[in-house]
């Protein structure tokens, strides 16, 4: 499949800047994936939209201050966006103007130094310190690492605005935006509505939001993310699952683990940690997931190519073109879509 088919009209004022001034103040635009049906709501109806029975599965990671500036040998000023740490202790980075950094090279932060050792797949770097990093150096010199069509710089209210309010196992450099949209009384309400909440863990790195490059869906290869499913996670969406009941994803980071830890032959979620680089497009069998609630997403991405698979292109694009027309709210900090 072409990745040009996967493009939309999208107007540069949509993308949000901010997070509204609440997080339950957003939109959310619900739709059935097998009709195309689409119901303008706020995200606070969301509660009302779930069957007694069911259970929403949440990612409980926690963004890292991930964004950190170095100097070069020369002076220059150097952005790292850290990705996930290796064995050896070195990192995984991307740099900006990254055909310029050179193997070798040396990179200066506040309080120690890294060396460019090894050069990997769709920009990313290994960079090796002179000795241990600790989350200290984050919290000291790091910044939120807000995505790049967010054309500003984090400020202080962001530290908590781009974390959820279940966040808990640090490790991502980004956010699973879907869940930014929850309140502590809104998880509340869906449980006293009588829906279980499980949660699993998927740090988000560079399989997640690493743009498309290739002519086509076959050609991208998908990076790896570190993902759990405990058991405590797997017996209650297995029994859920089981009784009958639905099994909704709060984002695409959450649809790719269950997916992921799914046993096709055992027909059941497994206890599982590992590393993932599931790439669900159109053709895609899904297993695990019933609902998908999940941010609008980028042009030619693979997050829509998901959401493709989830419904069809031509729901999903007539979808997204509503939003437009009705000036919802795109990306990170934007409004919600919830595919039923």
């Amino acid at each position: 499949m072409k990745v040009t088919d996967f493009s939309f009209e999208l107007p540069d004022e949509l993308i949000a800047q901010h997070p509204s001034d609440r997080r339950s103040d957003d939109r959310l635009l619900v739709i059935d994936r097998k009709t195309g049906a689409l119901q303008d709501k706020m995200f606070k109806d969301f509660p009302s939209l779930l069957e007694r029975g069911s259970v929403l599965v949440l990612n409980n990671t926690k963004v890292r201050k991930a964004r950190v500036f170095a100097t070069n040998e020369n002076g220059g000023k150097v952005e790292c966006l850290f990705l996930n740490p290796n064995a050896d202790g070195s990192w995984d980075v991307i740099t900006n103007r990254s055909k310029r950094r050179k193997i070798g090279e040396r990179l200066y932060f506040e309080g120690t130094s890294g060396v460019l050792t090894s050069f990997k797949d769709e920009g990313v770097k290994t960079l090796k310190f002179d000795s241990p990093l600790t989350e200290d150096f984050f919290e000291k010199v790091g910044h939120v690492p807000l995505p790049p069509y967010i054309k500003r710089e984090d400020e202080f209210s962001d530290e908590s605005r781009y974390q959820t309010v279940y966040s808990k196992i640090l490790g991502s450099a980004a956010s699973p935006t879907s869940g930014l949209h929850f309140t502590n009384e809104i998880l509340s309400e869906i449980q006293g509505n009588g829906v279980e909440i499980a949660y699993v863990t998927l740090h988000v790195g560079m399989g997640t939001f690493s743009p498309l490059h290739t002519e086509t869906l076959e050609e991208h290869k998908m990076h790896t993310e570190h993902f759990e499913v405990t058991r405590e996670a797997a017996d209650t969406i297995n029994r859920v699952k089981s009784s009958g009941g639905r099994i909704i994803a709060s984002g695409t980071t959450v649809m790719r683990t269950l997916e992921s830890a799914w046993d096709v032959e055992r027909d059941r979620l497994m206890s599982k940690t590992g590393e993932t680089n599931i790439f669900i497009y159109p053709g895609f069998k899904f297993h695990a997931v019933d609902r998908l609630l999940t941010n609008f997403h980028t042009p030619e991405s693979t997050l829509f190519a998901l959401v493709c698979a989830f419904s069809s292109m031509d729901i999903a694009k007539s979808a997204y073109k509503h939003a437009v027309d009705e000036r919802y709210r795109f990306f990170s900090y934007g409004d919600a879509t919830f595919w039923m």
